[in-house]
């Protein structure tokens, strides 16, 4: 069956609600997938960092294999013997006091919404139901109504109201403007180290030392959206760790499992998560035990397989050669670690184009804000990888704008 066939299947059967390329992928390894066809293609997106251990890790689908043959899910109304030690094992990589598993990102932020506002009615004193949380412009934290309903993109709002109500949008990456919008009910600021779907936005050095200062000043809670940013994609365990802070809560995902199954997690400062008493929050699947197996397994082949350290030290110099082309279509090129956009001059049509030619040139990456291509190949790509991408990358880049 061709690729024809199955993109028939897609458009016939689903909802059209996403736009992806015309590619039908069906095996990975490491850091490249092959399409139904048999085509063999560089991963440039990692699938939004959810496989920064690459495809397929062969250690982390043993531990899944091996769990699953033994126990897949309790629920939280009984424990069991992963959990525990998955808290042990998080906690003592982060300095985090207590950690809170759920599914997917948007969970781990609409938990957070929840445990800030209980925080600021109990601990803080704010009037009840007069809870403030600021957020920045151009934000991503999901796809829910309440997260939705604090974004300032038209496009994910628009049909979709009534949102709830006590949230504030100041701009990103200017320390001042939170300082300005804080109030006596402002519970809490909730950011993201780098703005991934908003085009790679990388803050002024030192803003989140700042905000830090600002949010403890204020006794506001700050928490860092490390969902994407998290877990080596830029080139240190955790973002915050590039301005030397340690925010009061931080919300991980995505790679937390290699990519083998849907886990994240809020890591807290005892007083935060401390509020929740027994009832007032959960999830059927959050702190499964297949899943805690996997992000255990999936967090050791990070730290243990140095990933990280070749986060750094490869998207330095591929940060490096990009900056180097010379191209009348590129604006700038931006980004931390293997989490790089490169912007386009509005004259080049959009990075759409872009992506589909080096698509043809087997490299698969995604253009986000119209005018932007993000690079975010898995941790474990080479120097000689990066140099076969570039050798792709560079021609496309200079030529003549794709059709």
């Amino acid at each position: 069956m061709d690729t024809q066939y199955f993109i028939n299947l897609e458009n016939r059967y689903g909802a059209q609600n996403y736009k992806p390329l015309d590619v039908v992928l069906n095996r990975g390894e490491g850091i490249w997938v092959w399409d139904v066809e048999g085509k063999k293609y560089l991963d440039f997106l990692s699938s939004y960092s959810a496989v920064n251990q690459g495809h397929c890790h062969p250690k982390i689908m043993k531990t899944m294999i091996e769990q699953a043959q033994k126990l897949c899910l309790t629920s939280r109304a009984f424990r069991n013997d992963q959990l525990g030690v998955f808290y042990e094992d998080i906690c003592n990589l982060t300095n985090s006091h207590m950690v809170l598993p759920m599914n997917s990102g948007a969970e781990a932020v609409e938990t957070v919404i929840k445990a800030v506002r209980k925080w600021g009615y109990t601990l803080k004193g704010v009037p009840q139901n007069h809870a403030e949380i600021i957020v920045c412009e151009n934000n991503f934290h999901g796809r829910t109504i309440a997260i939705i309903g604090f974004s300032s993109e038209s496009q994910y709002r628009e049909g979709f109201g009534p949102f709830p109500p006590g949230f504030k949008i100041i701009p990103f990456g200017e320390a001042r403007a939170l300082e300005e919008a804080i109030t006596p009910n402002t519970v809490a600021f909730l950011v993201e180290p780098i703005q991934g779907e908003a085009g790679v936005i990388v803050p002024p050095s030192g803003y989140l030392k700042e905000v830090k200062s600002i949010c403890k000043q204020n006794d506001v809670v700050l928490i860092l959206d490390e969902i994407q940013t998290g877990l080596g994609r830029t080139g240190k365990l955790l973002a915050e760790e590039h301005d030397d802070i340690e925010a009061d809560v931080t919300l991980i995902g995505k790679a937390l499992s290699g990519g083998f199954y849907p886990i994240s997690a809020i890591l807290s400062n005892t007083e935060v998560l401390g509020v929740f008493m027994p009832g007032e929050h959960g999830s059927t699947f959050g702190g499964n035990p297949l899943a805690c197996a996997v992000a255990r397994t999936a967090i050791k082949v990070l730290i243990e397989e140095k990933m990280i350290e070749n986060a750094s030290k490869l998207g330095d110099y591929f940060l490096t050669q990009l900056r180097g082309i010379k191209s009348p279509y590129i604006k700038e090129v931006r980004g931390k670690g293997l989490m790089i956009g490169v912007e386009l001059v509005p004259e080049a049509g959009g990075a759409r184009g872009f992506c589909e030619r080096l698509m043809t040139q087997g490299l698969l990456c995604k253009d986000t804000h119209e005018n932007v291509i993000r690079f975010m190949p898995p941790l474990v790509i080479t120097k000689e990888e990066i140099d076969w991408a570039l050798e792709r990358i560079e021609p496309i880049l200079v030529g003549n704008t794709p059709t």
